[in-house]
């Protein structure tokens, strides 16, 4: 249902509808209304919304469309850098342009090749048969297991955890963390919504400090020791802020998407039990149902960029230098001018690449990793729980910018 500002729709409406509750519940209907505007459509006072797939993939791989820094914030808000949520997000290669953002990036980027996140394989299979043991024995009597609980979070968090050198002691903490730090990404009406999130920033600044620190005096095989060694040794590399900013990012940014990535696909197995019996019988590849739930209900819906450079342009459409784009991800993925029937949950699709993990200077660097544990989890899920079935009502968080469930609880028996 698409409620007040229907009579007026324009870029402008369409993030005011974005910002109520009962729109990100289902934002899609809003996103069909915000493409009939065009690729692009102007928002006021100096902002524009992009949904067609073209304008925000151009967007995205533009480096002229750059993201908003920390000083650009502070210089339209000055509260902004009194947050330590905002402050911290800000000194991480997130919302950093060049040349921080790729000096800082190159240093992460070599724990993400190709051949290191396909070596993680086997470890991936072995969280996922122990997680999977955990949830036979907790459902055991046929009582409701959540999987967001379970296993969503548990999967990821672990990997991320596992590269980055964290304790596996103090992993299941930063569920609570990462959901109070994540609010400072959303688009948010006013800035007295980031107490809790404030207070996650502080918190895993300290816990990150106090790693690094002892990392830098006992080195282990991990990133935080990789890291921790560059900033010691050159501040110009990398420094001790920036150190801290991408721990933090590196922690949430690893499991935060493919916690959402994996409820979400379940709960669009249990819409649509055909799906999941392509993936039991083969005629569904696990890497297209994980593109397609990728492109149908993205874990990442929105993201923002703003106008570096006069003499820009989207969609013939002038943006002038100091420009704000939203851009709905969201949207994109269900353009009808690139997607054939995108109201339609469909794995078997053979031309997506949605852009949920965004494109050029910040394409998400954890994306194959992200994908190689959806790929592996869901078949085994299935394989594992041939009678799993939904066992209450699923919770969704009251989030835009990273949708996902709360709670997902399931029976396995």
């Amino acid at each position: 249902m698409i409620s007040g500002g229907e009579h007026r729709m324009d870029g402008a409406a369409i993030i005011e509808q974005l910002m109520t509750t009962e729109v990100r519940a289902d934002p899609y209907p809003l996103y069909a209304r915000a493409l009939e505007l065009g690729p692009v459509a102007p928002g006021g006072d100096g902002m524009f919304v992009a949904s067609g797939y073209a304008a925000v993939n151009k967007v995205l791989r533009t480096p002229a469309f750059g993201v908003a820094t920390a000083e650009m914030m502070a210089g339209l808000e000055p509260e902004f850098i009194a947050h330590s949520s905002l402050a911290l997000f800000g000194r991480s290669i997130l919302q950093r342009n060049a040349p921080d953002q790729p000096r800082v990036r190159s240093l992460i980027a070599s724990v993400f090749t190709p051949r290191r996140v396909a070596a993680l394989r086997p470890a991936v299979e072995r969280a996922v048969g122990e997680l999977l043991d955990g949830m036979a024995e907790q459902g055991a009597d046929g009582s409701p297991v959540d999987f967001m609980d379970a296993f969503a979070f548990r999967l990821p968090v672990g990997v991320i955890c596992e590269l980055l050198g964290v304790p596996e002691q103090d992993r299941y903490r930063f569920r609570g963390l990462a959901s109070d730090l994540t609010v400072a990404l959303e688009i948010l009406a006013d800035l007295d919504e980031l107490t809790a999130a404030d207070r996650a920033a502080d918190e895993l600044s300290d816990y990150f400090t106090e790693l690094a620190a002892e990392r830098l005096a006992r080195p282990q095989d991990d990133l935080v020791s990789d890291l921790a060694r560059i900033a010691a040794e050159d501040g110009e590399r990398l420094s001790a802020q920036e150190l801290l900013a991408n721990l933090v990012l590196l922690l949430v940014a690893g499991f935060e998407t493919t916690t959402n990535l994996l409820g979400n696909g379940l709960a669009l197995l249990f819409r649509h039990p055909e799906a999941a019996a392509g993936l039991r019988n083969g005629a569904i590849t696990p890497a297209g149902f994980t593109d397609e739930v990728l492109r149908f209900d993205s874990p990442v819906q929105a993201t923002g960029r703003v106008a570096l450079a006069d003499g820009l342009e989207i969609d013939g459409l002038p943006i002038p230098a100091g420009s704000g784009v939203t851009l709905l991800i969201g949207a994109a993925n269900h353009d009808p001018a690139r997607y054939r029937r995108p109201e339609v949950f469909d794995p078997t699709r053979t031309d997506s690449q949605p852009l949920s993990f965004g494109g050029g200077p910040h394409f998400c660097l954890g994306s194959q990793l992200a994908r190689l544990e959806a790929e592996v989890a869901v078949p085994a899920l299935l394989d594992r729980f041939p009678r799993l079935a939904p066992g209450g009502v699923p919770t969704r968080r009251d989030r835009l910018v990273l949708r996902g469930f709360e709670t997902l609880p399931v029976t396995v028996r």
